[in-house]
């Protein structure tokens, strides 16, 4: 099964119906998956624990399917966790094993890929990962990186708490190089170093086969995101559990956009605070008001400044390693 086939498989009418009844609500743009249950579905079903990741990968290929019909732009799915190079070598082994394959096959679709402008994004500590994969993936990235119309974020060799690491280094980095300022660190700008800067955050979570914890997923992302947990096991997942998905976002969303109009609104006043306390700490407290506020203007022009430079830094070293493999893989390759 192809990852984005050139036809779409027949619908049912009910399925059409119920896709017109959901999108009479809010539909989610951004919709992340905890794909839990492969394993446990090949003991249930008595078969090799590689042959339950496969399924896992189909039912995931299924699923992006239905989610484009209902009109959700974005997936992103927590493929292999730092945590799963714990596991036993034969079982990572076949994993790596089925991200060789898969990450090659997209890049034997590239005309679909293309043509359905699908920009797939791999998110994660990548040099952890074997080098010929790090190459597939830098390949696919690159390839796909213009694409508008969806998104794929694939989560790999990743943990939130690995990510929140990494972008506090960055921001110290930028401090260290003068690039920004310490009072220029906030909330807002280590969000903007997280693996998942370019996207919007998911305003559904849905995770499979009855657990119900993050399992350190997204763990700053989702914050504010209805989180779905589903008894099935993943390969077993259906369109039914995604509308069913859908409508519980649908229920919830009135309560959810309040909660993120309000960290909006605080965030907003949070940084108006901060610009006016360096002003005054940098000016003396007998600044007339009529200048401060100007004075704190220009200081939030300023900050702005930076934050880009400083942030175009970070993006051009993305940009770079990614840049630096596909050009080794194509050197390896002549």
């Amino acid at each position: 099964m192809s990852w984005f086939p050139e036809h779409k498989t027949g619908q049912s009418w009910i399925h059409r119906v119920c896709q017109r009844i959901l999108k009479t609500g809010p539909i989610p743009r951004h919709v992340a998956f905890i794909m839990d249950g492969n394993r446990r579905f090949a003991v249930k079903k008595h078969m090799e624990r590689a042959e339950g990741h496969f399924k896992g990968f189909d039912k995931l290929a299924e699923t992006l399917e239905w989610c484009l019909d209902v009109g959700v732009t974005e997936v992103t799915v927590y493929a292999f966790s730092i945590e799963n190079f714990k596991r036993s070598k034969d079982e990572v082994d076949c994993l790596m094993e089925l991200a060789r394959q898969k990450f090659a096959r997209l890049m034997q679709e590239k005309e679909l890929i293309q043509k359905h402008q699908v920009c797939v994004r791999v998110l994660g500590n990548l040099t952890m990962l074997p080098m010929d994969i790090q190459e597939l993936i830098a390949e696919c990235v690159h390839f796909s990186k213009d694409n508008k119309r969806a998104v794929l974020n694939v989560c790999f060799a990743y943990t939130s708490r690995d990510e929140i690491c990494a972008a506090m280094r960055e921001v110290a980095e930028g401090v260290q190089l003068g690039l920004i300022k310490e009072s220029d660190v906030s909330e807002d700008l280590m969000e903007k170093c997280l693996y998942t800067s370019q996207s919007p955050h998911p305003d559904l979570l849905i995770r499979t086969s009855g657990e119900v914890r993050l399992s350190d997923f997204l763990l700053w992302q989702t914050s504010y995101s209805c989180l779905s947990f589903v008894e099935v096991l993943w390969p077993e997942f259906s369109i039914w559990h995604l509308y069913g998905a859908i409508l519980h976002y649908q229920r919830n969303f009135p309560v959810i956009k309040s909660a993120i109009d309000s960290d909006l609104s605080d965030r907003l006043r949070r940084q108006r605070e901060s610009d006016h306390n360096v002003v005054l700490s940098e000016s003396g407290s007998q600044v007339p008001s009529i200048s401060l506020a100007c004075q704190v203007q220009q200081y939030a022009r300023l900050r702005e400044a930076r934050i880009e430079q400083f942030l175009h830094h970070v993006n051009s070293k993305r940009l770079c390693y990614f840049q630096e493999l596909v050009s080794r893989k194509k050197a390896v390759g002549v």
